[in-house]
């Protein structure tokens, strides 16, 4: 049987591990627990890398994030909790599970049938809630995104974008009553409310919040840094500027990158 060049490539990488994790006084010393913050670093590189549809950027951080998840086999592996094969195999077994479609007789219509059906199956599997597989630990807005995702389905979902910004306009209004109220908790309350509904309009408008929050971040650093420099050749610092100088010089900035 002819071996695939990509399962030599993962072999050789599987090969070095080991050798790190015997030879590598760094690699030693190396947990679970250590290796985690590193772990959600490279995640959020790789995010980046996507978010500027960087390939090059992807390939790297892919392959730096592979490491990490072999690395956490290896330690696995050496407490006698699971070996990478039965961690491999688990997932294969996971996928034809939920697949009937493919593995099975279960016929689809659309890439929504494939959706509820997985759902579905994950309830047969043990699952509590159709909101079980949500992760605690995901930023907020990413959250919010799987959250109504999820919901959606078992068809906990608006029927139109119409009937989801009315929704926003109803929370905001909610946030103005509560802001005249002075009641910072209540205020919070529905601050968050706001955000969530306009996460749930950005699903409706097939927008990647996460994502398109992450751009206006990056256009901010972009615009503001751009700002300082600005000063800069004029002689000035920021903190010397009133507003108004500030801002004459961030709208010059934004008209030379007008659409971006």
């Amino acid at each position: 049987m002819n071996v695939s060049t990509e399962a030599i490539a993962f072999d050789r990488l599987v090969r070095i591990m080991d050798e790190l994790r015997e030879k590598c006084p760094w690699d030693k010393k190396q947990t679970i627990h250590t290796l985690r913050s590193m772990t959600i670093e490279e995640m959020y590189e790789l995010a980046g890398a996507i978010t500027e549809s960087d390939f090059k950027g992807i390939k790297e951080e892919i392959g730096d994030l592979m490491l990490h998840l072999l690395f956490y086999a290896k330690i696995g592996n050496e407490q006698n909790q699971f070996t990478l094969e039965e961690a491999i195999n688990e997932v294969c077994e996971k996928l034809i599970r939920r697949h009937p479609h493919i593995y099975g007789d279960v016929e689809v219509n659309n890439e929504e049938d494939v959706k509820q059906n997985w759902e579905k199956l994950k309830l047969k599997e043990g699952k509590t809630s159709v909101l079980a597989g949500v992760p605690l630990s995901l930023p907020a807005v990413v959250k919010a995104t799987r959250l109504q995702e999820k919901a959606r389905q078992v068809g906990f979902e608006w029927d139109n974008r119409e009937q989801v910004w009315e929704k926003v306009e109803e929370e905001t209004t909610e946030l103005k009553e509560a802001i005249k109220s002075g009641d910072n908790v209540e205020i919070e309350s529905e601050f968050g409310d706001l955000l969530f509904s306009l996460i749930n309009y950005a699903r409706f408008l097939r927008v990647d919040a996460e994502n398109a929050l992450e751009r206006t971040n990056k256009k901010f650093i972009d615009r503001f840094t751009r700002m300082e420099q600005k000063a800069l050749q004029e002689g000035k610092s920021l903190s010397d500027m009133s507003l108004s100088e500030m801002d004459a010089i961030w709208t010059s900035i934004k008209q030379q990158n007008s659409g971006t």
